[in-house]
C-alpha cells in the first residue's frame, strides 16, 4: 500500500487537472498557463491569461523574462499532442516549478472553461479577480 501512496503523490506532484488550474488562477495563485504550441495554435484559442512558447523555442534566452517563483502549467491541444509534456521538460531543465495540464486545451473546454483567441469559446466559466 505504501508504495500505491506513493505513486499517487509522486503524480500529483507532476500533473494538474483543469478544475485545479481554474481554482489555482481564480485564486489568485503564484501559476500561470503556459501554452506549448506554436503560436497559430495560441493565436486561434488558448486558456485565458495564458502565455506562449513552443517547446521547441524554449531556452534560457526565450524564458529570461519569466519568474522563477511561480508555478508553469504547461498544455497542449490534448492527449493525442505531448507539446505539453516536451515543454514541461523544457523549463523543468531550465529551472521552472512546472506542472503539466491534464488533457489540455481540449479537456479545459470539455470542463465549460472559457477560451480567448480568434476561436475562442466566450461562453464558459471565466476566471475573475476578487480583490
Amino acid at each position: 500500500m505504501e508504495e500505491q501512496i506513493k505513486f499517487y503523490e509522486h503524480k500529483l506532484a507532476f500533473e494538474m487537472d483543469p478544475s485545479d488550474l481554474f481554482d489555482a488562477l481564480n485564486n489568485g495563485e503564484k501559476v500561470m498557463a503556459l501554452d506549448a504550441r506554436k503560436a497559430f495554435g495560441f493565436e486561434a484559442e488558448h486558456i485565458p491569461g495564458a502565455i506562449n512558447i513552443p517547446h521547441r523555442e524554449m531556452s534560457a534566452e526565450t524564458t529570461k523574462h519569466l519568474d522563477k517563483d511561480i508555478l508553469y502549467v504547461t498544455y497542449c491541444d490534448g492527449i493525442g499532442c505531448n507539446a505539453s509534456t516536451k515543454g514541461a521538460l523544457n523549463m523543468t531543465k531550465l529551472g521552472f516549478k512546472v506542472k503539466e495540464l491534464i488533457g489540455g486545451i481540449e479537456w479545459w473546454k470539455f470542463d465549460g472553461y472559457a477560451t480567448e483567441g480568434a476561436k475562442g469559446i466566450k461562453t464558459g466559466l471565466k476566471i475573475e479577480c476578487a480583490c
